[in-house]
This record gives structure tokens, C-alpha cells and sequence, in this order.
């Protein structure tokens, strides 16, 4: 009995495992839990929601880009400050020069400038000249001179002839009660074939020859001690001269009393 239920025993003890190998089954749920593993790598996918945004902001810079392209406009009106305007400056030169042109044509019998304080030597080149002859006191010997030279100017201008040089008198005679004199102004050529402009108003032609020039700038009343100077010199290099001596007017005639009046005065050795 007891052997027989032995083998009872055993079989019910290999039922009994079978049940208990049976029940593993329901750790098959266990696999189910590496399936919520799965469910994780689903937040992967907003990581590719996430690059669309990344392309919209692409197209924010785009127009950004686009703003600066306006301020460049405004380098254009940095063109308007046109110096053009400094062109009617030019104008206003134009009508300097003819001053300085008729100056530089009115040239000294010396070419060479002036030296108030010494004494030149040079030789006279004879050039054409228009001259008048008259006489005066001494005392009127200013008023004298600057009409016989406005007399000798306007009939230049009255023929349509430019004069060349200074105005010039030659004192060809004086005594001490006054002088006759010779006044001229240079020109550039005669008429041909004409030895006079007007009755009173003749061609002729600058003195020639070697001379000394000194020059006096001051009052023309004081012009006799100029030639107290230019008389000591002649003595001291024992120069013999000419009696007729010759004054260049370098200034315009204007008053007798005038300090910057400025006269050449010009002596010829015999």
C-alpha cells in the first residue's frame, strides 16, 4: 500500500510541479513592463517639432537684413553740399586784372624796381612819345605839371591810343622865377607818317643816353631836398651834368602835400 501510494505520491508531487512550472506563466506580464520603456522614446518625437521654429527665425533675420539697406539713402544726401556754388569766385578776379594790366604796360624808363635809398646807374632807351610844352612858376609847378599830364591823357584816350609808361617832364629851362618844361607820356608807336595828335600835342621820342637815377618819395613841395642830395653827389664824384634834368611821376597826381608821392629824377652826365 504504501508503495503503491508512493507512486501516488510521486504522481501527485509531478502534478504538483506542473502546476508549479505552470504558474510562471504569469511573469509573462513582467515583459509587459518593457513596454511603457517603449512608450518613453515617444517624447522623442517633439524634438522634431522642435526644428520648424529653428526655420521661422531664419526667416525673422531675412527682413532684418533688409532694414539697414534704408539708412543707405541717407549717404546720398551727403552729395548735396556741392561746391559749385564756389565757381562765381573765379568772377570775381576777372574784373582785378585789367587794373594790374595797365599798370605793368605803364612801365619806368629803368625797368629795373626803385631804390629810395641809393643811386642807380643805367642807360635811357629813347621810346615814342606824345608830348606837350608849357611854362610855370615855381610856386604852381605842381598844378602846372598834373594838368599839362591830364591834358597829354585825355587826348590819348581821344585818339584810341594806350599809353606805355610813366608820365615825364623834362625841365629844359628854369631861372628863379620859374621853369619851361616838356611833359610826355610814352606810347607804344606813332602813327606813321604823323608828327602831331593835335596842335598842341606832338610826337616825339624819350631822352637817351647814360644816366643816374635817385628817387624822392615824399610831399612833391619837398622835393628841393632831393636835389640838394643829388647836387652833393654829383660833386663828390666830380660828375659834370646836363642842364636839363628829367622827372618820372611813379604815382598819380593827386595833391602836392601827398607824403607817399613818389618821383624818379634822372641825370644825364655830359
Amino acid at each position: 500500500m504504501r508503495l503503491r501510494s508512493s507512486p501516488l505520491v510521486l504522481l501527485l508531487a509531478l502534478c504538483s510541479s506542473v502546476v508549479v512550472a505552470q504558474t510562471p506563466p504569469p511573469i509573462s506580464p513582467a515583459p509587459a513592463s518593457p513596454a511603457p520603456v517603449q512608450t518613453a522614446p515617444a517624447p522623442a518625437a517633439p524634438s522634431e517639432p522642435a526644428t520648424p521654429p529653428a526655420s521661422t527665425p531664419q526667416a525673422d533675420p531675412a527682413p532684418a537684413a533688409q532694414s539697414p539697406a534704408a539708412p543707405a539713402t541717407p549717404e546720398t544726401p551727403a552729395q548735396p553740399p556741392q561746391p559749385a556754388t564756389a565757381q562765381p569766385a573765379p568772377s570775381t578776379p576777372a574784373p582785378v586784372t585789367p587794373v594790374p594790366a595797365e599798370q605793368t604796360a605803364r612801365t619806368t624808363l629803368f625797368p629795373n624796381p626803385n631804390d629810395p635809398t641809393g643811386v642807380e646807374e643805367g642807360v635811357l632807351t629813347a621810346k615814342p612819345t606824345v608830348m606837350f610844352t608849357g611854362t610855370s612858376t615855381w610856386d604852381e609847378a605842381f598844378t602846372s605839371l598834373k594838368n599839362a599830364m591830364s591834358k597829354l591823357d585825355g587826348e590819348l584816350k581821344k585818339a584810341g591810343i594806350a599809353p606805355a609808361g610813366r608820365p615825364i617832364a623834362i625841365f629844359v629851362d628854369t631861372d628863379d622865377n620859374g621853369f619851361k618844361f616838356e611833359a610826355m607820356i610814352p606810347i607804344a608807336q606813332a602813327p606813321e607818317g604823323k608828327t602831331e595828335l593835335t596842335p598842341e600835342v606832338k610826337f616825339g621820342k624819350t631822352p637817351e643816353g647814360k644816366a643816374f637815377r635817385f628817387v624822392h618819395k615824399d610831399a612833391y613841395d619837398e622835393i628841393d631836398g632831393t636835389y640838394e642830395t643829388i647836387t652833393a653827389y654829383l660833386d663828390i664824384k666830380e660828375i659834370v651834368a646836363k642842364d636839363a634834368f628829367i622827372e618820372e611821376y611813379v604815382s598819380d597826381f593827386t595833391d602836392a602835400q601827398d607824403t607817399n608821392f613818389e618821383v624818379n629824377i634822372y641825370v644825364q652826365p655830359k
